[in-house]
């Protein structure tokens, strides 16, 4: 009787972690709420001045993602870092859809038409 009620527990805490991240943003969904936008330097950021704790951890999370693979690329290239951030985020913008917010590196968001 003790090892069904721990493996009830173990199957519900399973089941409850599972459920977390399926709830949690993600960056698509943000994006399509106008709360995440695209940088012209290869990152994303915040579109509202004072996001939520989950848009940046978000975005924050996003980042880290990113430059880290910018930075295996300009390792294997021999390039800086920026150049490759910078390349990507030209390569990001251009292929945003049509109402994803764009920051062109100068603070002020617009919406991409």
């Amino acid at each position: 009787m003790r090892a069904r009620a721990l493996w009830t527990c173990a199957a519900f805490a399973l089941g409850f972690a599972l459920a977390i991240p399926a709830a949690a943003l993600d960056l698509d969904a943000a994006k399509r709420q106008g709360l995440v936008g695209e940088r012209i330097d290869g990152y994303v950021g915040s579109v509202a001045p004072n996001p939520t704790a989950e848009v940046s951890s978000l975005v924050a999370d996003v980042n880290a993602r990113r430059k880290a693979a910018y930075a295996q690329i300009a390792a294997k290239n021999g390039s800086p870092v920026e150049a490759v951030a910078a390349i990507a985020g030209q390569k990001l913008v251009d292929r945003a859809a049509p109402g994803d917010w764009i920051d062109a590196g100068n603070g002020n968001w617009y919406q991409k038409k």
